[in-house]
């Protein structure tokens, strides 16, 4: 079967997208073509209405419809407490825990010499002048466990350490329903460390 150049950009596009390999990029480009007219336009739509009215809150950098987002905007959240997160996602996943009460701010993305990005790449000035500017008092450092995480945590625990707001992270350990003889050491020794009483 020859090829058909309008199936292989879509094949192509569809090989962007985080996780897809080409075999599924294939799968979901000929389930486009097997789609009804009506769903594979409002597809279509959806992802041009998506790019169209979503973008970073200019305040925090979560995403947004409005100039800054709905997080930023209430004002019964309490705004002296400041989780910082490498990317929106992590955000909405302690977001759905609901024992987040404070405002939120992405980093967009980790420290990570090996992929060349440095502390200037990241929000970290932005950082800075928000906290000065709401009179933060704690600052919540919540990155993955990971050589680039635990590297922006420490770079940013030394950038705060002069300023008068409390510095803390999240407590690393066991999660539920982990065996011990299958944790790694790292998580173990995160789990002590973070112990408290039953």
């Amino acid at each position: 079967m020859s090829e058909i150049k309008a199936l292989n950009n879509l094949v192509d596009s569809f090989s962007k997208l985080p996780g897809v390999g080409i075999r599924t990029a294939e799968r979901l480009a000929y389930a486009i073509l097997d789609m009804k007219d009506e769903d594979a336009f409002a597809f279509s739509n959806a992802i041009v209405e998506v790019k169209n009215t979503i973008h970073p809150c200019s305040s925090c950098g979560l995403y947004a419809t409005e100039e800054k987002c709905d997080i930023c905007n209430d004002s019964s959240r309490d705004h002296k407490t400041f989780c910082v997160v490498a990317n929106a996602k992590d955000a909405l996943a302690i977001e759905k825990t609901k024992t987040f009460h404070g405002l939120y701010h992405v980093l967009g993305g980790l420290i990570s010499m090996n992929r060349g990005i440095g502390p200037e790449d990241l929000q970290i000035s932005r950082l800075l002048k928000r906290l000065k500017n709401e009179e933060a008092k704690e600052v919540i450092l919540a990155f993955n466990p990971t050589i680039e995480g635990e590297t922006t945590t420490l770079y940013l625990a030394k950038i705060l350490e002069k300023e008068n707001i409390q510095v803390t992270r999240l407590a690393y350990g066991l999660s539920m329903g982990t065996s011990l003889e299958y944790a790694d050491g790292m998580t173990l020794e995160k789990a002590f460390e973070g112990r408290r009483k039953p």
